[in-house]
C-alpha cells in the first residue's frame, strides 16, 4: 500500500513538473514585414503587382494541451495593394467636364485585427519547436487612403495623393490564416518565434458601383504574406 502511495505521489509530481515547464498563458509581441496585393473581381478591373507593408501587435499563447495552443491578441495591420479600373471624372481642376479613362489606385488600409489561430507543435528538438497554424481573424478598419493616377482617354493625366476613401471600403475585413514557423527556447519560459503567415481575405473589401458603368459593383479582396518575428515571455 505504501509503495502504491509513493508511486501515485511520484506520478503527480511528474505531471506537475511537466506542466510547470509550459505556462498556461504566454504573452509577448510581434513584428511582421509583409507583401500585399488586391485581387479585383469586377469586369474591367485589373491587379497591379504587390506592395510592401508592415504589421505589429501583441500576442497571447493559450496552451490547451501538449503540442496544441491557441494564439490570439490584437494586431495593427497595414494592407496595401494596387489595381486599375475604368473611371469617370474631371481631368483637371479647371475643367468641370467629366471624361472617361483609366484609374490606377494604390490603396493603404489600416486595421485593428483580432485573430484566433490554432497552433499545432512538435516536440522540442535542440531548443527548436516547429509549428503549423490555421485560424480566422476579424479586422476593423481605422484608416483608408489612396494614391490615384487617372489617365483620360485623350491621354490627359491627373494625380491625387492621400485621398480619403473610407466610404468606399467595408469597415470589417474577415480572413483565413495559414502559416508555419518555429519557436526557439531562450531559457526559462522565454521564446523567440519566427514564421511565415498567409492572411487570405474572405469577403470583398470594396463598396459602391463603378462610375463609368454603375451596374458594375466594385469588388476585390486584399491578401498579404507576412514574415512574423516575435518574443514570448
Amino acid at each position: 500500500m505504501k509503495k502504491q502511495y509513493y508511486l501515485v505521489l511520484g506520478l503527480i509530481l511528474l505531471v506537475l513538473t511537466a506542466t510547470a515547464q509550459e505556462k498556461a498563458f504566454q504573452f509577448g509581441f510581434k513584428l511582421g514585414p509583409s507583401m500585399g496585393w488586391i485581387k479585383p473581381d469586377s469586369d474591367g478591373y485589373e491587379r497591379i503587382g504587390v506592395n510592401a507593408g508592415f504589421n505589429w501587435g501583441f500576442v497571447a499563447d493559450i496552451h490547451l494541451m501538449e503540442n496544441y495552443s491557441v494564439q490570439t491578441g490584437f494586431n495593427v495591420i497595414y494592407v496595401n495593394g494596387t489595381y486599375s479600373f475604368p473611371h469617370l471624372t474631371n481631368p483637371t481642376e479647371e475643367s468641370s467636364a467629366l471624361v472617361t479613362g483609366k484609374m490606377e489606385r494604390a490603396i493603404h488600409l489600416k486595421y485593428i485585427q483580432i485573430p484566433a489561430v490554432l497552433r499545432m507543435k512538435t516536440e522540442e528538438m535542440q531548443g527548436f519547436t516547429i509549428y503549423g497554424e490555421a485560424g480566422l481573424a476579424l479586422g476593423l478598419n481605422t484608416s483608408a487612403k489612396a494614391d490615384d493616377v487617372f489617365t483620360a482617354d485623350n491621354n490627359v493625366r491627373k494625380e491625387i495623393n492621400n485621398t480619403n476613401i473610407t466610404k468606399q471600403i467595408r469597415f470589417t475585413r474577415e480572413s483565413l490564416i495559414l502559416g508555419a514557423g518555429v519557436y526557439y527556447n531562450l531559457g526559462g519560459s522565454s521564446k523567440l518565434t519566427a514564421g511565415m503567415r498567409f492572411d487570405n481575405n474572405i469577403f470583398d473589401i470594396l463598396k459602391d458601383q463603378n462610375s463609368v458603368k454603375p451596374e458594375i459593383e466594385n469588388k476585390g479582396i486584399a491578401n498579404f504574406l507576412e514574415l512574423q518575428i516575435g518574443l514570448l515571455f
